[in-house]
């Protein structure tokens, strides 16, 4: 007969099972981004890929949120109001993520995906500078570490087999791209906002999709319709996989498994993307490419372990 004490090991265990899996899942799932790649091959121009990406996930968060909102049979009641403060978080918040997404999936049209994915995830570090540089939190010596061990990795990747660069202005998209996610990531945490990632995600994908439509106006690039159902389908995909997906588990992962493991299992996000890369578009790698990725992941890894050790 089990006691409670077995009960409860075991019911700790299985909860770690599940948060790794989740933290995994989402991880693989967002490094699926630069599949975008296929609907450039049929022909979309990039603010109409962004716009369905986002407006699709943007109906099934609302139809997830309209339950939470009305149903008798949701766990817990969520209104969709929002205080003035709120509101303007909330539109600082789609904007910034607006620039983020613009950045990185042009990126992807001028220079190999999975270097641009990878290059992306120095964001914790761009993180951990700012809130040095601004938010008065002391820069330590793997802080330091990790800076010198990203801008190598970088400089690295920057560089092709044939001795030339990748695309500047792709790299420079990049990064802007890490850096204004870097800040979407500060304003959630110094925020006063108190509501569920859902909420959150249903103001934000409103004014990802808002924005791209008005980008592609702007920029004389008309939105077009996914031309066939081949489109149909990686629409389908970036809004369900790489967006509502990824965002489900990593839920669950924070939950069960922690911020931190779950923080460090993100290095599968840009390997997901690398091998996507390679394996689907014929995109370059090398010793010196695998050196690139390696310091940037060992420079995030040690933020993140850094970060938990001075919580702790």
């Amino acid at each position: 007969m089990k006691t409670a004490t077995t009960k409860t090991k075991h019911s700790h265990n299985k909860k770690l099972i599940i948060g790794t899996l989740c933290a995994i899942g989402a991880a693989v799932c967002y490094g699926t981004n630069p599949l975008a790649r296929f609907l450039y091959a049929e022909g979309m121009n990039i603010p109409s890929v962004l716009f369905w990406r986002f407006g699709l996930a943007w109906v099934i968060v609302a139809l997830v949120m309209l339950f939470r909102a009305f149903s008798p049979l949701a766990a817990s009641r969520e209104s969709l109001r929002v205080s003035r403060r709120e509101f303007l978080t909330l539109s600082a918040l789609g904007l910034l993520f607006v620039f983020s997404s613009a950045t990185l999936y042009t990126s992807f049209s001028l220079m190999p995906s999975g270097i641009a994915s990878t290059i992306l995830f120095t964001y914790p570090v761009m993180t951990a500078v700012i809130m040095s540089l601004f938010f008065r939190e002391r820069a330590t010596l793997p802080t330091i570490v990790s800076i010198v061990l990203s801008l190598a990795g970088v400089a690295l990747l920057s560089f092709n087999d044939d001795g030339g660069t990748f695309s500047p202005l792709g790299i420079l998209l990049v990064l802007i791209s890490a850096l204004t996610y870097a800040l979407y990531i500060i304003v959630v945490d110094k925020s006063p906002l108190q509501m569920s990632s859902f909420k959150i995600n249903f103001y934000v994908l409103f004014y990802c999709a808002l924005g791209n439509l008005v980008y592609g106006l702007l920029t004389g690039q008309p939105l077009m319709l996914p031309p066939t159902p081949t489109a149909c389908f990686w629409v389908g995909w970036l809004a369900v996989v790489p967006a509502i997906m990824a965002l489900v588990m990593m839920v669950y992962a924070a939950k069960y498994l922690g911020s931190t493991p779950t923080a460090i299992l993100g290095a599968l996000e840009p390997t997901t993307a690398v091998l996507i890369g390679v394996f689907v578009f014929s995109e370059p790698f090398s010793p010196r490419l695998f050196l690139g990725i390696v310091l940037v992941l060992a420079a995030v890894t040690l933020v993140v372990l850094a970060k938990a050790r001075h919580k702790a």
